[in-house]
């Protein structure tokens, strides 16, 4: 299973590419399919977050867990919906969010490329779901490979801002040196957690004065321009 990555991803991820976990990976998806199970997202967007984010450009991480289980919804970024498609409880959070600390308007659509295309890149710990299945795939391999990922982020890179909103994500913290990145942690947008700490956390403001301060530019972190 090697996707046509950026070479910038290639350089530093390709031997992972080739251990018998990411064939077994592959070997699971292949299966599920023949069968007739609907898979998400679509194959040819499973490492879509790496294609328009490629590893030099990576300023910004934003860790989900696994896609959205719901037909038209994952499209290979976490948190990120298709255009046509209702914008999830925890996105409406994220956009309530940088409205009350950065006036944005609140997007009417869930297609978050813009940001990839700044250089923040969109990570699920697992990478595929099977339809109306969370979490079916938590345990065929993907986090071996993402953690890996963000080992090497943290590894290759210096002065990345990773947003860990709740347990889960902050949980991968321990794989992330924090004596050369920064940590943002903050509960989940979930409508279950958003009101103990996300929302008013100010974590967009937060990336953006931290990028500023060690010379990169800042996110636009508008949706619709």
């Amino acid at each position: 299973m090697q996707p046509k990555l950026p070479h910038s991803w290639l350089a530093v991820l390709k031997d992972e590419f080739e251990k018998d976990y990411m064939k077994e990976i592959k070997k699971f998806l292949v299966q599920e399919i023949e069968s007739g199970k609907t898979i998400y997202p679509n194959p040819k967007n499973i490492f879509k977050a790496f294609e328009k984010t490629p590893f030099d450009d990576l300023k910004v991480v934003i860790l989900g867990q696994d896609p959205y289980h719901g037909p038209g919804q994952a499209q290979g970024f976490c948190f990120s919906v298709s255009e046509d498609v209702k914008l999830p409880p925890s996105l409406q959070n994220i956009y309530k969010e940088l409205h009350n600390s950065l006036g944005i308007s609140p997007a009417k659509i869930g297609d978050l490329t813009p940001w990839t295309e700044q250089g923040v890149f969109l990570l699920n710990a697992i990478l595929t779901v099977e339809k109306s299945k969370p979490a079916s795939h938590s345990k065929i391999g993907w986090e071996t490979f993402t953690d890996k990922v963000i080992e090497t982020i943290s590894k290759e890179k210096e002065g990345v801002v990773f947003l860990l909103w709740g347990a889960f994500a902050q949980s991968k913290e321990k794989l992330i040196d924090t004596s050369k990145h920064f940590v943002l942690k903050t509960t989940h947008p979930s409508p279950f957690s958003a009101y103990r700490g996300f929302l008013g956390s100010n974590c967009f403001v937060e990336a953006n004065r931290i990028l500023k301060e060690n010379g990169k530019s800042e996110i636009d972190w508008r949706v619709e321009r």
